[in-house]
């Protein structure tokens, strides 16, 4: 592995652990010591070359898909990625329980999984968004529209939703 793959490597492994609010000592506890901060940071550095394996288990552990941490896996300018999805937690608190009860135990469900309980907002993904559309009975464009009305998502979603559908 060249030493600039690896440093851009080692810069997608940082801000994906710093998006989730780590510290390197924070991954190594998450992980029960599985992960040491001393290994995930020379990763990160670009000190240190990452098996694949280590690198799919990394993934694993952020949550995310392993091409999100390659170098080059986005096109650099080609498109513009499409608005990230994010719940207002607070106005969802909000919504009548008979409407939202389905989406309010789909999010605790990712926070309990992220650990992430910040309780203002939460990002989704796309596939979470078809997957509630399923549980709702509607197509992600109309429940799109319909989390907007209720002050849950940004109006900006509707990129995002259109973005997938094309």
């Amino acid at each position: 592995m060249s030493s600039e793959y690896a440093k851009q490597l080692g810069a997608k492994l940082r801000a994906i652990r710093t998006q989730q609010g780590l510290s390197l000592h924070g991954v190594e506890e998450k992980s029960q010591g599985r992960w040491k901060a001393v290994v995930v940071g020379s990763y990160e550095r670009g000190d240190r070359a990452v098996t694949v394996q280590r690198l799919a288990e990394l993934a694993d552990f952020y949550g995310v898909p392993v091409q999100e941490l390659l170098p080059g896996s986005t096109p650099g300018g080609a498109a513009e990625p499409p608005p990230k999805l994010v719940l207002d937690l607070e106005r969802l608190a909000h919504v009548p329980v008979e409407k939202a009860g389905p989406l309010q135990r789909y999010a605790a469900t990712i926070q309990s999984q992220r650990g992430d309980y910040n309780g203002k907002v939460l990002s989704i993904r796309q596939d979470d968004l078809r997957t509630l559309a399923v549980i709702y009975d509607q197509s992600p464009s109309v429940l799109t529209e319909q989390l907007i009305s209720w002050g849950v998502l940004d109006s900006d979603a509707r990129r995002a939703v259109s973005h997938d559908e094309s």
